[in-house]
């Protein structure tokens, strides 16, 4: 396999934009209707990172193959399609020398599968399509990807900050560690001489590997220096309630932040537009608080990843209160809040697993049973933090009205936004606290855009803040005293 050199392809993305395919299956576990709303999702991954999908190709499996991810059937398929389409459009430019490669006539460069490949589906997928003389030549017109090298790179465009960079090339470097290449033989070290049988010298990609681990132990230092330079700032905030907005990328976070707090963050219809972690002080009626805008979830999120933006994840652990934005004009948009969900769950786990002493590490338990002991005692002690749940972009919801002579039970399609209302506010106030207490997660619907139910929205931010205020500051901290119930 070859290393896929990004970086080239984004300087010849400034002007331009690189044509693609998308690459998914359908298995048991995930059914064709949510397969295509993957492949919808990894068009505007490409789209944001400047690539343009020409083409999809879906194929029905079991499960994926071990070795090439699809069937060769299949990617015999996406291979003749690729040198159909790129003959036409060699053909086409000599015609027309108006044409570009920024249009669809252009050459299809890159595929572009939904799914992380392991080193050796990535090796057997160039392989097959590309010819064996254009590999011997050094020659890849065709590069693969797969959807984390995607997510990865549009971090690595994103990061602004420097803690933001070194967490990204972290990631990068690990994910490209195992799947570096044999392409540099011609550079071997030379052959021991004197006569006798020595073998070569260091070769390139060991050379490589050791350039990369050096540098990925530099990060790990440099991320440690990182991650107690923010709890420090953590730490220096006062007596103020730390409030977090939380949810799928691209549900208005940054907007819904600007609004509260009258600032400027980056918002843009863009997958991962807000990368850097924002605080601001935002004071509603008496009561100051910190809010801060977080980096946006998304399914398949890879784990480096996660492992890398430690300290911008903190946001989330150390939040006294979350605000939970989902997108409800988006048809998926329960699959998104279940993500969301689930991943915020995983770093409360997490954090208690690193950070909570363990009595079980007793030496004559075997590893595997120290850590599923160590798992099942700490996830029943998960203390999580109170949530409000603020479905956004009511403005841009729509529904179709059932027939009424239509006997077929109603689909998310038929669900007006009245029904939903009434559905998710009876469902969270239905759920229990970690700490079997009375249900704290409340729902309230708004347009960030339109600044619609802001008010109210603010009304129950005010509410919760102030309670968990007046619980942990017993002392009077705020701005000023309110005597509007004083003549009651």
């Amino acid at each position: 396999m070859t290393k896929i050199n990004v970086k080239m392809l984004n300087d010849k993305m400034v002007n331009n934009l690189v044509n693609a395919v998308l690459v998914g299956i359908i298995t048991p576990e995930q059914p064709e209707d949510r397969t295509r709303e993957y492949l919808d999702e990894l068009a505007f991954l490409a789209d944001t990172n400047h690539i343009r999908p020409v083409k999809r190709f879906i194929q029905r499996l079991e499960y994926p193959n071990s070795t090439t991810y699809v069937g060769e059937g299949k990617l015999q398929e996406i291979r003749d399609f690729i040198q159909q389409h790129n003959n036409l459009s060699a053909q086409r430019s000599n015609s027309d020398s108006s044409l570009t490669s920024n249009s669809d006539s252009g050459p299809i460069e890159l595929v572009i599968f939904d799914d992380e490949l392991s080193p050796r589906q990535l090796r057997n997928i160039e392989k097959a399509l590309n010819s064996q003389q254009q590999m011997a030549n050094g020659q890849w017109p065709i590069r693969v990807m797969d959807r984390t090298i995607l997510i990865l790179e549009i971090f690595l465009q994103r990061a602004q900050t420097s803690y933001a960079k070194t967490q990204v090339e972290m990631a990068h470097l690990q994910y490209m560690l195992p799947r570096l290449t044999r392409m540099w033989s011609h550079l071997d070290r030379q052959r021991g001489g004197g006569g006798t049988n020595r073998g070569t010298g260091e070769t390139q990609i060991e050379a490589d590997r050791r350039i990369i681990n050096n540098r990925i132990a530099l990060l790990r230092e440099d991320l440690k220096r990182i991650d107690k330079q923010m709890a420090t700032q953590r730490q220096n905030r006062g007596k103020m309630v730390r409030v977090a907005l939380v949810g799928y990328t691209n549900v208005g976070k940054s907007t819904l932040m600007n609004l509260m707090s009258k600032s400027d963050v980056f918002a843009e219809n863009k997958l991962f537009a807000t990368l850097d972690t924002t605080v601001r002080k935002v004071t509603i009626d008496n009561l100051p608080f910190l809010l801060s805008d977080t980096v946006g979830f998304i399914r398949k999120l890879p784990h480096n990843l996660v492992e890398s933006f430690k300290s911008t994840l903190d946001e989330v652990r150390e939040a006294d209160l979350l605000i939970h934005v989902v997108d409800i004009s988006h048809p998926n948009f329960e699959e998104q809040y279940e993500v969301v969900e689930q991943t915020i769950n995983e770093l409360l786990q997490k954090d208690h697993l690193v950070e909570e002493s363990d009595p079980w590490t007793d030496d004559n338990r075997s590893t595997s049973d120290r850590k599923y002991r160590a798992k099942d005692k700490k996830q029943t002690i998960v203390n999580r933090p109170e949530e409000i749940v603020v479905f956004n972009k009511i403005d841009a919801f729509t529904y179709t009205p059932q027939e009424e002579d239509d006997l077929l039970p109603p689909t998310r399609e038929n669900i007006s936004l009245e029904e939903l209302e009434r559905t998710w506010m009876a469902k969270l106030s239905a759920q229990p606290t970690a700490n079997g207490q009375q249900p704290t997660a409340k729902a309230v619907f708004i347009s960030a855009r339109n600044k619609t139910n802001i008010d109210e929205l603010r009304e129950i931010i005010y509410e919760r803040v102030k309670a968990i205020h007046i619980k942990r500051y017993p002392y009077n901290d705020f701005l000023f005293q309110k005597y509007d119930n004083l003549e009651q």
